[in-house]
C-alpha cells in the first residue's frame, strides 16, 4: 500500500497509519480509496486481527477530506452536461467504503491528532470510537457547504444520528467546526486525551472492547437524539424552521444547502443503508451542476494556490518581514499593525502625533481582547502588544525592513510622508502604499527607486477581511512583489496581484455596483426594490446600504479627484450628479447618521423617506429580475474591461478578488466563472441589449466579442461545463 502503513501488534490490533505521499495533509484520492478498501478486507477477513486503529502519519493533522483536484477531474471526465445518475456510482464509492468499515465485525477506533474535516471527519464518524488529542489547533467538522458541496460520505446521516438533527444542521449548514472540548460535550467524539496520546488510548480501547463493533444506528431500537420522523413534533418543527431560514440566508441561490436539508429529512426516515444512498443521490445532483465546480475552483483550489505563492516570482529568495514600519495609526493602519503583531512581527506604529499613535495601539489592544478565551490568552495578548511601538518620530523607523503607508488618501500628503521615510531608511527598503484608488505609478514618483515601490491594498476591517490586493506600478520590481506576497503569507491573508489602474481592480469593479444603484434611484426606481434585488442577487447588502457604509462622501471625493487628474479624458456617469446632490444635503452615509438610510439612535436603520421627493418615483417600475440583471452585468462588464486592459493577468485573481474583496455573489464562483458558465455569447447578447437601453457603460469589450465568435472561455481547461 502506498498511502497506508498496515501493522498488526501482538494483541492482534491492526494499526492503519494514513500517509498520502506528496501531500502536506492527508486527502482522499483514488490511491487512498483503493488502499483503504484492501485494508478493510484484511480487517474483516483475517481471524488474527481482533480490531483496528486508524491514525495519521502527518504532523499537520489527521485528514482534510476529498482531494478536490481529483474530484474536479472526475466531474470533467463526466462531460459538459453530466446527469446525477451518471455520477452516482463514482460518488457512492466513499459511502460504500465507510459502510463496509463500520460493519466489518471488528471494533475500529480513530486516533485524531490535529485537523480532521470533511471526508476525514466522515471517516472518523464511521469508526466505533473517536479519540482526540487535545490541542488548540485541532478542529473537527464538516465545512463542505462553504465550497458549494455538502457532506457526501455519510456525514449528513451519521452526525444527526449522533447529536440530533437540530444540532447537526446548525453545524453543517454553517460549515462550523468543533474544538475538542466542544466535540466531547456534544458527544461527537468519545474521549479527549492529552496531545500525542490519542493513538495509545485508541489501542487500549480496542484491546479492552473486542466486541464493540456495532454502531448505535445499527442496534435494535435505535432512536435519534431528540427524535426524528414525520410524527415527531420536535423533528417537524426543526425542519419547518430550517427550510425558510436557509432559503432566506441563501436567497435560493445555492444548491448545496437545499440538497442537504432534503438529504437529512429523507435520510432520517430511513435505515442507514438506504439513507446513505439518498445522501449520494442528492450529492450527485449538486455535483452535476456547474455551481459546485465553480465554487470549488475559486474558493478552494485557486485560493489555496494564491496563498501558496502562485503569483510570487520564483527566482526571488524568501523575504519575511521582521520589523514593519506602519505609517498611519488610523483604523486601517492599526488593523494592519494588529495582524502583523499577531504574526510575530515587530511593528513601529507611526503617526503625526504621539496621541494618535497611542490611540492606534489602543485599537490593537481592543481587538486582541475580543479574542480572549478564543485561542488567545492574557499572556499572548501581552506578548503581542509588546511588539507594537507607537511613535511620532521618524527616527524610530530605523531598522524596518518593510514599510506600509496608510495615511490620508491625498497624493501630496502621501508624497511628503514617503520622502521623509526614505530619508531615514534609504531607497532599498520595500515601500508599500495602502490605497484603494490612487495610481501606484504616480505615488512611486516620491520614492527614488520605484522598483521598490508597490501597492498593498487592505480591506476594512483588516482583522476580518481575508483579501489583500497587491498592485504593480509600471516599474515595480520582482523583489517588491516577493516581499509583499511574503508579508501577506505571514499574516495569513489571501493575495491577488493586479496592475496599476485608477481604482485598480476591486475598487473599480465594486464601484459600479454602487453607481448602478444610484443611477436607478435617479431614474425613479423604488430604492427598496433596488436593495432587495441586490441581496437576492447574492451580494452581502444592497448597493445603497453599502454606499452608506463606505461613505457617499468618500465616493464623491474619489470622483472629484479622478475628474481633476484626468481632465478631458474623464467620463462622467449619471451617478456623479446624484451623489453630489446627497453630499450637498449633508447626507454623507452611516458615519454621520444619514445617507440613503437614516440611522436613528434607537431602532433599526431605514431608507430615508425624503428619497421619493428628491428623486420622484417613476410610474412604471421594473420587475426584480430586471434590476438584478443590471446590477450583475454592470459588474461583469467592468471585470471584463479590467481583463482586456491588462489590469488582471488571470481570471483566478479576478474571481478571488471579487468574492473576497467586495462580496460578489459566492455561488457563481466569481464573475469570470459566471461568464464562462452562462456562455460568453449569451453575456455579449445581454450586454448589447442593456447598452442599447441604458448606455455605453454596458457595451461589451472587443475581447468579449472575439471570445463569443470563437467560443473561447476565460478558463480554457474548464470551459465545457455550461449551465443546463
Amino acid at each position: 500500500m502506498d498511502t497506508i502503513r498496515f501493522d498488526i501488534d501482538a494483541d492482534g490490533i491492526a494499526t492503519l497509519v494514513i500517509d498520502v505521499p506528496g501531500q502536506s495533509m492527508n486527502v482522499i484520492g483514488p490511491e487512498l480509496l483503493a488502499d483503504l478498501d484492501a485494508a478493510i478486507t484484511r480487517i474483516a477477513s483475517e481471524e488474527a486481527i481482533k480490531g483496528a486503529v486508524i491514525a495519521s502519519g502527518k504532523d499537520g493533522g489527521f485528514m482534510a477530506g476529498m482531494d478536490l483536484k481529483y474530484f474536479s477531474a472526475m466531474l470533467a471526465k463526466a462531460g459538459p452536461h453530466p446527469s446525477p445518475a451518471a455520477l452516482f456510482d463514482d460518488l457512492f464509492v466513499l459511502n460504500r467504503l465507510f459502510r463496509r468499515l463500520e460493519t466489518c465485525g471488528k471494533p475500529v477506533a480513530c486516533a485524531i491528532e490535529g485537523t480532521c474535516v470533511g471526508g476525514g471527519f466522515e471517516l472518523a464518524l464511521a469508526c466505533h470510537r473517536r479519540i482526540v488529542g487535545d490541542s488548540s489547533r485541532t478542529q473537527l467538522g464538516l465545512p463542505e457547504i462553504l465550497i458549494g458541496l455538502f457532506p457526501g460520505g455519510g456525514g449528513s446521516q451519521r452526525l444527526p444520528r449522533l447529536i440530533g438533527v437540530q444540532a447537526a444542521l446548525m453545524y453543517m449548514l454553517q460549515g462550523k467546526l468543533f474544538r475538542p472540548a466542544e466535540a466531547a460535550m456534544l458527544k461527537v467524539v468519545d474521549e479527549v486525551v492529552p496531545q500525542g496520546m490519542a493513538l495509545d488510548a485508541a489501542r487500549a480501547w480496542v484491546k479492552a472492547n473486542p466486541t464493540a463493533a456495532v454502531q448505535p444506528w445499527d442496534q435494535k431500537g435505535f432512536k435519534f437524539p431528540g427524535g426524528a420522523g414525520g410524527f415527531n413534533p420536535g423533528f417537524v418543527q426543526t425542519m419547518a424552521a430550517a427550510v425558510p431560514m436557509t432559503l432566506k440566508t441563501t436567497q435560493r441561490n445555492m444548491n448545496a444547502p437545499q440538497a442537504l436539508l432534503s438529504a437529512v429529512y429523507e435520510g432520517a426516515l430511513l435505515p442507514i443503508d438506504r439513507a446513505i444512498r439518498v445522501e449520494s443521490k442528492y450529492f450527485a445532483k449538486v455535483a452535476a451542476d456547474p455551481q459546485s465546480g465553480n465554487m470549488i475552483r475559486t474558493l478552494f483550489v485557486s485560493k489555496n494556490a494564491a496563498e501558496r505563492g502562485a503569483r510570487r516570482p520564483k527566482d526571488q529568495p524568501k523575504a519575511p518581514t521582521k520589523k514593519l514600519a506602519m505609517l498611519g495609526a488610523g483604523m486601517m493602519g492599526a488593523g494592519i499593525a494588529t495582524v502583523a503583531a499577531q504574526a510575530g512581527i515587530e511593528v513601529v506604529l507611526f503617526d503625526r502625533d504621539i496621541a494618535f499613535a497611542q490611540k492606534g495601539k489602543a485599537h490593537v489592544e481592543a481587538q486582541l481582547n475580543k479574542r480572549l478565551g478564543k485561542g488567545m490568552t492574557a499572556e499572548k495578548i501581552a506578548q503581542t502588544l509588546a511588539r507594537v511601538t507607537p511613535t511620532a518620530d521618524y527616527a524610530d523607523l530605523v531598522g524596518a525592513d518593510f514599510v506600509i503607508e496608510a495615511v490620508f488618501e491625498d497624493v501630496a500628503i502621501k508624497a511628503e510622508v514617503t520622502k521623509r521615510v526614505e530619508a531615514v531608511l534609504g531607497p532599498d527598503v520595500i515601500f508599500g502604499s495602502n490605497t484603494s484608488t490612487l495610481p501606484i505609478t504616480s505615488l512611486a514618483k516620491a520614492w527614488s527607486k520605484p522598483d521598490n515601490f508597490i501597492g498593498i491594498h487592505f480591506f476594512s476591517p483588516v482583522e476580518k477581511m481575508p483579501l489583500v490586493e497587491i498592485i504593480l506600478g509600471e516599474r515595480t520590481g520582482p523583489a517588491a512583489i516577493a516581499k509583499a506576497l511574503d508579508f501577506v503569507a505571514q499574516i495569513k491573508k489571501t493575495p491577488i496581484v493586479v496592475h496599476d489602474s485608477r481604482g485598480f481592480y476591486t475598487s473599480r469593479s465594486f464601484g459600479t455596483y454602487v453607481q448602478e444603484g444610484a443611477e436607478m434611484v435617479g431614474e425613479g426606481i423604488n430604492p427598496a426594490l433596488i436593495e432587495n434585488a441586490g441581496r437576492q442577487l447574492g451580494m452581502p447588502t444592497g448597493p445603497l446600504a453599502v454606499s452608506d457604509e463606505v461613505s457617499i462622501e468618500l465616493g464623491h471625493k474619489i470622483m472629484l479627484a479622478a475628474r481633476k487628474e484626468l481632465g478631458d479624458a474623464f467620463v462622467a456617469q449619471a451617478s456623479d450628479a446624484i451623489m453630489e446632490k446627497m453630499v450637498d444635503l449633508g447626507r454623507l452615509g452611516r458615519k454621520n447618521g444619514k445617507g440613503w438610510y437614516d440611522y436613528p439612535e434607537t431602532g433599526k436603520k431605514h431608507l430615508w423617506e425624503g428619497l421619493g421627493e428628491l428623486f420622484p418615483r417613476a410610474d412604471h417600475q421594473p420587475d426584480v429580475e430586471a434590476v438584478k440583471e443590471r446590477l450583475l452585468y454592470r459588474q461583469l462588464i467592468e471585470c471584463a474591461r479590467c481583463f482586456e486592459e491588462g489590469v488582471l493577468d488571470t481570471p483566478e485573481d479576478g474571481d478571488i478578488g471579487a468574492i473576497f474583496g467586495w462580496g460578489f455573489a459566492p455561488y457563481t464562483g466569481g464573475p469570470f466563472s459566471h461568464m464562462d458558465t452562462v456562455g460568453i455569447a449569451q453575456v455579449v447578447a445581454v450586454l448589447d441589449r442593456l447598452a442599447a437601453t441604458y448606455g455605453a457603460r454596458f457595451a461589451p469589450t472587443d475581447q468579449l466579442r472575439d471570445m463569443a465568435v470563437s467560443a473561447a472561455t476565460f478558463y480554457p481547461a474548464a470551459s465545457a461545463r455550461k449551465a443546463a
